[in-house]
């Protein structure tokens, strides 16, 4: 089977260069503050942000600047099917990104 290809693509420094350009949506806040405890699957994304639609809350942090991948698990559903759930984590870029935007939103800069 062949490996899809990886969305992002760049270099090692280009990728540091990069940071998130903040948020003060309280959905996007929600998701952050969860993800920053432990990796997250898509339900519990949209239960903890508010909204069902969890994966396009998660496309708005990564065009702002975060990562965000998702991880596929084999799980059983109800049915008693094998699927791949999605579970989101932040890298630790990711992490390290939302430490210089706390520390500018600290310093009354951007959201």
């Amino acid at each position: 089977m062949k490996e899809r290809p990886s969305p992002r693509k760049g270099s090692p420094s280009a990728e540091s260069k990069r940071h998130f350009a903040g948020t003060d949506n309280p959905r996007h806040l929600r998701i952050i503050n969860a993800l920053q405890v432990r990796p997250r699957p898509r339900e519990d994304v949209d239960r903890i942000s508010g909204a069902s639609n969890g994966p396009e809350l998660i496309a708005e942090l990564r065009r702002r600047g975060l990562d965000v991948p998702c991880s596929r698990t084999p799980c059983i559903d109800k049915d008693g099917f094998e699927v791949l759930r999605g579970i989101y984590h932040l890298t630790d870029s990711d992490k390290a990104r939302l430490c210089a935007w706390l520390a500018r939103r600290a310093k009354g800069g951007r959201p």
